[in-house]
């Protein structure tokens, strides 16, 4: 089945409600993303962002990738209301309020330090693990109106761009993680709630520099 027929199809069967959620192991999420490039119209590519959208919400979480609904293309979306977030964590993590929006064929590039904090990831649920990226970035991206944007996120905005656009080359998080910090959700609720990740570095021997 190509893409356009994959796409007809998900939005058939759940237009106005959520899509499952693909988790890691399937072959889709590993899969190098087609750029958006005409295949579906743009009524149907908005019907798929507004069910992206609606899978992030009852997930919950702040972006989902289109190969995370079994759909090899270019586009995410992402959103953060940051609440209920302790405000030195907050201030910790660059956790500021995201509003949502759609990303069609984006990418990034490194502009800032790289800084240390946990994540996870919906297709692999349970888990949190420090990764490192770039505290800001220059993200290039075009709209659903077909408007391209060029512009500066730092801080948790930032990560949550460069953790959605790593999806549509098939990169997980769990890639460019440090693996000795991996924590089931549980364990890093009892333990490692800090606003950064220090004491779990000395304490699980891997380094934040």
């Amino acid at each position: 089945m190509n893409v356009a027929a994959m796409v007809v199809d998900l939005v058939e069967r759940y237009r106005g409600g959520p899509a499952p959620l693909v988790a890691v192991g399937d072959p889709v999420v590993r899969r190098i993303a087609e750029p958006v490039a005409g295949q579906v119209d743009s009524e149907l590519l908005r019907e798929l962002s507004e069910i992206m959208f609606a899978t992030m919400h009852a997930a919950p979480g702040v972006g989902v990738a289109a190969p995370q609904i079994g759909i090899p293309l270019r586009l995410a979306v992402l959103g953060d209301a940051a609440r209920g977030i302790a405000p030195e964590v907050a201030a910790a993590r660059g956790r500021v309020e995201l509003a949502e929006f759609t990303i069609v064929n984006p990418s990034y590039a490194a502009d800032g330090p790289d800084v240390g904090f946990y994540e996870g990831c919906l297709s692999m649920p349970g888990y949190q693990a420090v990764v490192r990226r770039s505290e800001s970035v220059l993200a290039t991206f075009t709209d659903l109106d077909g408007r391209e944007h060029v512009e500066r996120f730092s801080g948790w905005p930032a990560r949550i761009f460069q953790h959605e656009t790593d999806h549509l080359a098939g990169i997980i998080y769990i890639d460019k993680a440090e693996t000795r910090s991996l924590s089931t959700n549980a364990a890093l609720g009892e333990r490692w709630s800090q606003p950064t990740p220090d004491a779990a570095a000395d304490a699980l021997g891997f380094d934040l520099r």
